[in-house]
């Protein structure tokens, strides 16, 4: 597909996706989300994707939502149907059946955050930094960081950050878990990649399923969400793949999983 915001490219197991609005320091049109969406729905139709990264590049992640698009918006109406693209984004990489991956260099603030937070793990390298300036222009979060924020970082800090609207550096943001991992400058997208070639070697069925249970579970009480669990261990267990995976255990060889 032709993308004018984004770059896509394979590699091995991985589907990259690069934000590619350098003169606008990647800040996310609307142009570019429906782009994401698209991007992410063609890497979920390739078997032999195993993971999808969202990068913006050696420099930069992202300066957040592109103010234009913002500015644009004049009334109730036009606001729910401008949030509702980047729900529409966000959701789609958190029900994708494949992991989502952010590589992250350099700033990764407010509407960028906000795209990273819905991404599944994070990779974040020195020298990056992070936060949601909502309260420097008197709104409050759009893209879902006053709710995935908190899930993630816990309430009070995410107050923390959300009340000064100033950004953390990458030590910080790995100690408070924001980030999953801290990698050296300008080792981001490889690190990502190595974690997508872990993936190649697991059940696809396994990480969907996974990534499901663990989003639907956070929305639910505790039984509810034990009840979901045994629903899904039950369905997989009758796939070709549980089995396969169990006869190569014992067998002690690698596992060739087919997605069924």
């Amino acid at each position: 597909m032709d993308f004018k915001t984004i770059k896509t490219e394979r590699d091995g197991a991985a589907y990259i996706i690069t934000l590619a609005r350098a003169e606008r320091r990647n800040a996310v049109s609307t142009e570019c989300m429906e782009e994401l969406i698209a991007a992410a729905k063609e890497a979920e139709s390739q078997q032999d994707v195993f993971g999808v990264i969202i990068t913006g590049g050696e420099k930069f992640f992202s300066a957040g939502a592109d103010l234009n698009d913002a500015l644009a918006i004049g009334s109730s109406k036009e606001g729910v149907e401008y949030f509702g693209r980047w729900h529409r984004l966000t959701t789609s990489l958190e029900r994708l059946a494949k992991p989502v991956i952010a590589a992250i260099e350099g700033f990764c603030v407010t509407g960028g955050l906000e795209l990273a937070l819905a991404c599944d793990i994070r990779v974040g390298a020195e020298g990056s930094t992070y936060g949601i300036t909502s309260s420097r222009i008197g709104t409050v979060p759009g893209a879902g960081g006053s709710q995935r924020l908190p899930r993630v970082v816990g309430a009070s800090k995410a107050l923390e950050i959300l009340f000064s609207a100033e950004t953390i550096d990458a030590t910080e943001a790995h100690r408070i878990n924001l980030i999953n991992r801290l990698v050296a400058r300008g080792e981001a997208l490889k690190a990502a990649k190595a974690l997508v070639a872990v993936y190649a070697q697991r059940a696809p069925l396994s990480l969907a399923w996974n990534k499901r249970a663990v989003y639907q579970g956070l929305q639910m009480d505790l039984a509810s969400g034990l009840e979901l669990e045994s629903f899904l261990v039950a369905s997989i267990y009758s796939t070709n793949d549980r089995k396969e995976g169990i006869s190569a255990f014992l067998e002690k060889r690698q596992a060739v999983f087919r997605g069924n």
